[in-house]
């Protein structure tokens, strides 16, 4: 593990989660201004990542279930570091698609604040095919 990687181990909170357009740099926070997560590195190699919305209620109903489903961002794997970004072997998610798959993140390092971003890609909040990324935001803990 690189001295960098290094300075990733440890556990994070996450003090924001906001969706930014490619084009117009437009910033929005689909789960609202006070997210909950995690993110873990692990010196061994795995990381772990838990976001959801705050504000979800139980899930007693078929509805609600899916509700909670689309509120909700989990997984984990084995982790490398490629310059500026961690690669993830995904082997266990919330979203079976991403299992088996490498995920690929950038990121900063400010201290003791992380901001975490995914790739451009369709975004599925987005009307159209408006290009957008996720941007993380995570303090040390």
């Amino acid at each position: 593990m690189s001295e960098l990687g290094a300075k990733l181990h440890g556990s994070w909170r996450l003090v924001s989660f906001e969706m930014e357009l490619q084009e117009s740099k437009e910033r929005t926070q689909p789960w609202g201004a006070d997210p909950n997560g995690h993110l873990i590195f692990g010196a061994d190699g795995r990381m772990m990542a838990l976001v959801t919305a705050r504000e979800r209620g139980p899930g007693g109903t078929d509805a609600q279930q899916a509700a909670l489903f689309r509120t909700l961002m989990a997984y984990t794997g084995r982790y490398r570091m490629e310059g500026d970004s961690f690669i993830v072997k995904v082997d266990a998610c919330w979203n079976e698609a991403w299992n088996g798959t490498e995920q690929q993140r950038f990121y900063q390092l400010d201290g003791d604040m992380l901001e975490v971003f995914t790739a451009w890609m369709p975004n599925p909040l987005a009307a159209g095919s408006a290009m957008g990324r996720g941007v993380l935001g995570f303090a040390r803990e």
